[in-house]
C-alpha cells in the first residue's frame, strides 16, 4: 500500500488513478495531433494549450471520484461502473459547455474536445475491463494466511474478501479444534510450514491471536520471515485497510512505542490559524444566502433562529456551539437524547440543512473563536461524556486537540446513535489523533465536500 497525506491507498487504486489519468490526457492529445497537425506543439506550448487540457482531465478525474469510480467496495458491479463511467463523461461535458459559454478564450480548436470525448469513451471502456481482467491474475494478488481462529482472525478474513481492492487473497486460515496451548502452536506451525513448501510463494501473515500467551508459533514465524514473508499483526493491517485503530487489545504501550500520537504545539498552532483563515472566508462567502436560509428556518417551525447547545471542549473544557435550528423547539422535552439517522424531530427544512450541513455554517464563528478547528473528533454533549468515559477505553484522548466541524470519523463513517456506533468513531477518532497533519486535515476537507454534494450527511 502506498502511504499519502497520512492515509494509505491501495498500490492497484492508484495505478488504476494513474492509468486513468493518462487515458484521459493521451485521448486529448490525440485528437490535437489530428486536428492540428504540425501545429500542435505550437498550440499547446505558446497557446496554453497544455494547461486547458491538464484542468479538463483534473475535471474529469474528479468527477470519477465523486462518483465513487476509485472505490472499488463500493461501486463493484461492471454495469454500475459503465453507467457511471457515462454520468462522468455527461458532466464533464456540460461543465466544459458551460466554461467555454463564459469564457471562450478556452476553446482550442473547433470539435478539438469534441473528438476527444468521441475517442475517450470507449477507451474508458477498454481500460477498465483491462484493468479488471490484469488485477484478477493470480501473479497479482498477495497470498495471505491468517494466524488465529477467534473473532479477529475471523473479521480480518470477511475484510480482506470484502475489498478486492487490495489485492490480498487469504490462502487459508485454521480453526483448531483444541483449547490445548500447546496443540495450538503445533498446528498453526504446521500450517505454517506447509505454505511455505509450496511452489507459490506465500507473501503475507496476519497475527490474529485472541491471546497469544504459548500459543504463537514463534519458529515457524520466523522461519517465514526469513524467507521474505511480511508478518503482521492483526490491528496494524486493519489500521491501514479501513483508518481506525482497532479498541480491541490496544495497550498504552502501542501508543508510548509507536508512531504517531505526537501532539505539537507547533501543530496545534498552525491548525488554529489555517481555521480561523479558512472560516473568515466561508463565513463571507455564505453571507449573501444568509437572509434565504433565516426565512427557511423561520417558516419551517416556531422558534428561534440559532440552537444553542452545550458541548465539551479541548482539555475537557464545556463551550457553546451554535447552529441553524434544525428541529422542532420541544425536541428535547423529554431529556437530551442522541439523535438518529431520520430523526423525527427533525422539521422537513431541517433535513435539506442537515443533508447540506448548511445547519452547522454558524459553528464557524466557533472557529473563529478558538472553540473549534475545521477538522477534529466532533465535540460531544456534557450529557453523555461520563458515560461514554467509562464505556470506551481511551476515549478522553479525544479532548487533547480541539474539536472540529469535520472530522476524519465524519467522512469515513457517518452518523452514530448508540454506544457501539460511538466506539466504532472513537476507532476513527483515534487514527486521526495518531497520524493529524495539515495534509490530513486537506484530505478530510475534500473528502467533507464530497459528502455535502452527495448528501450524504445527517
Amino acid at each position: 500500500m502506498i502511504r499519502f497525506l497520512n492515509v494509505y491507498l491501495p498500490t492497484r487504486l492508484v495505478a488504476l488513478l494513474l492509468g486513468e489519468t493518462i487515458m484521459v490526457l493521451a485521448c486529448f492529445l490525440l485528437s490535437s495531433q489530428l486536428l492540428l497537425g504540425p501545429d500542435m506543439s505550437l498550440v499547446l506550448f505558446y497557446e496554453d494549450g497544455w494547461l486547458k487540457l491538464a484542468g479538463l482531465t483534473l475535471i474529469i478525474v474528479l468527477l470519477s471520484y465523486y462518483f465513487d469510480l476509485y472505490e472499488p467496495q463500493t461501486v463493484s458491479v461492471p454495469f454500475q461502473i459503465f453507467f457511471r463511467m457515462l454520468l462522468v463523461l455527461g458532466f464533464s461535458c456540460f461543465v466544459l459547455a458551460a466554461a467555454l459559454f463564459f469564457w471562450p478564450e478556452l476553446a482550442i480548436q473547433p470539435n478539438l474536445y469534441a473528438l476527444g470525448f468521441l475517442m475517450l469513451t470507449p477507451a474508458l471502456m477498454l481500460w477498465r475491463r483491462t484493468y479488471v481482467w490484469m488485477v484478477n491474475l493470480p501473479g497479482f494478488r498477495e497470498r495471505v494466511y491468517v494466524l488465529g481462529d477467534g473473532e479477529q482472525a475471523r473479521s480480518v478474513v470477511e475484510l480482506l474478501r470484502s475489498r478486492r481492492d487490495v489485492g490480498m487473497e487469504v490462502v487459508d486460515w485454521k480453526t483448531v479444534g483444541s483449547d490445548d496451548p500447546e496443540t495450538r502452536r503445533s498446528v498453526w506451525g504446521a500450517e505454517i510450514n506447509r505454505l511455505l513448501a509450496e511452489k507459490r510463494p506465500l507473501h503475507r501473515v496476519i497475527v490474529a491471536l485472541e491471546n497469544a500467551r504459548n500459543q504463537m508459533p514463534v519458529n515457524e514465524l520466523l522461519q517465514a520471515r526469513l524467507h521474505g514473508v511480511l508478518v503482521e499483526r492483526v490491528g496494524d493491517v486493519k489500521e491501514r485497510l479501513v483508518g481506525k485503530i482497532q479498541l480491541d487489545g490496544l495497550q498504552p504501550s502501542n501508543m508510548f512505542f509507536g508512531e504517531g500520537f505526537r501532539v505539537k504545539k507547533t501543530t496545534q498552532l498552525t491548525r488554529v490559524v489555517v481555521s480561523g483563515l479558512v472560516a473568515g472566508c466561508i463565513l463571507l462567502l455564505f453571507l449573501p444566502f444568509f437572509p434565504l436560509v433565516v426565512l427557511l428556518v423561520r417558516l419551517s417551525s416556531p422558534g428561534p433562529i440559532f440552537f444553542r447547545q452545550t458541548r465539551v471542549g479541548m482539555a475537557g473544557k464545556p463551550f457553546h456551539v451554535y447552529k441553524f435550528r434544525s428541529m422542532r423547539t420541544d425536541a428535547e422535552a423529554a431529556g437530551a437524547k442522541w439523535a438518529v439517522k431520520n430523526d423525527p424531530r427533525v422539521t422537513r427544512v431541517g433535513v435539506f440543512l442537515r443533508k447540506t450541513r448548511i445547519d452547522e455554517i454558524p459553528q464557524l464563528w466557533n472557529v473563529l473563536r478558538g472553540d473549534m478547528g475545521l477538522v477534529g473528533p466532533r465535540p460531544e454533549r456534557p450529557e453523555f461524556v461520563p458515560y461514554l468515559a467509562e464505556n470506551l477505553p481511551f476515549y478522553n484522548l479525544r479532548h487533547l486537540i480541539r474539536p472540529g466541524l469535520t472530522g476524519w470519523a465524519q467522512v469515513r463513517y457517518g452518523y452514530g446513535s448508540s454506544l457501539e456506533q460511538a466506539r466504532e468513531k472513537l476507532e476513527y477518532d483515534l487514527y486521526y489523533i495518531k497520524h493529524m497533519t495539515l495534509g490530513l486535515d486537506l484530505l478530510v476537507m475534500f473528502e467533507t465536500v464530497k459528502t455535502v454534494v452527495r448528501r450524504r450527511g445527517q
